[in-house]
């Protein structure tokens, strides 16, 4: 079923979600107010980026051009709805196809910024997958792999252009070294942990195209207090 929530606490931002599918999560509110943003960027995008909650935050602090891509057509229509229903056609833009194919869209050296809350695990023989299509895609590497969109991120980002990602903390070692592979210097990390006393499961990591070596680590983000409900910084993410 489809309903219209609130964007989190994001005054007058609201989302189109089918509640049958999934519903964004902390990750998509993590990762837009990790990534460098300053005055001089013009163009963004978001790979992967359902139904459309990293373009929508974006909104909110800049003014650069948003483009979001999303391979699956109904979760696509879900992200338009979202854009047009707040009225933020003129900055944000979602196309749906399929982000191997953006290569022969754009030219290489095009975006200052790119985001990206990829499917988390990899997909092989073994691999326990959800029954619904929606969630697995979402969940799991069926349709595009974390080197493809390094591969894909490196060609479309300017000279000094980021790429911030969130992910889980078991494949850290993974992302540095396709980030390094493909020409991406590790800039800044943040690791995230669901409480106090409890192992990192997420992190927050942003690469630099054709970057000079210098890595900031973050203080750790605790998301939950010992009762459930949200940490301070979490809940003013949300503001």
């Amino acid at each position: 079923m489809i309903v219209l929530n609130d964007l989190v606490g994001y005054k007058n931002l609201k989302i189109y979600q089918n509640q049958d599918w999934f519903s964004f999560s902390l990750d998509s509110v993590l990762l837009p107010n990790f990534v460098t943003l300053n005055k001089n960027i013009s163009l963004i995008m978001d790979l992967c980026c359902g139904n459309a909650p990293i373009p929508l935050i974006l909104s909110t602090k800049t003014q650069a051009k948003i483009i979001g891509v999303e391979i699956q057509e109904d979760v696509y229509k879900l992200a338009k709805d979202s854009v047009s229903y707040n009225k933020l056609d003129d900055q944000i833009e979602i196309l749906n196809m399929d982000i191997k194919e953006l290569k022969n869209k754009y030219n290489g050296d095009s975006f200052d910024v790119i985001t990206c809350n990829p499917p988390y695990f990899r997909l092989n023989e073994n691999s326990y997958v959800n029954m619904d299509i929606h969630k697995e895609i979402a969940r799991h590497e069926k349709m595009i792999n974390l080197e493809e969109i390094v591969d894909i991120s490196h060609y479309l980002l300017k000279n000094n252009g980021v790429l911030a990602m969130v992910h889980r903390t078991d494949r850290l070692i993974e992302i540095i070294s396709l980030f390094k592979k493909y020409g991406l210097e590790v800039k800044k990390l943040r690791f995230i942990y669901p409480k106090i006393d409890t192992e990192s499961n997420m992190i927050l990591i942003e690469g630099k195209k054709c970057g000079n070596i210098g890595l900031k680590v973050l203080p750790p983000l605790y998301v939950h207090n010992d009762d459930g409900s949200y940490k301070e910084e979490v809940l003013k993410m949300f503001e």
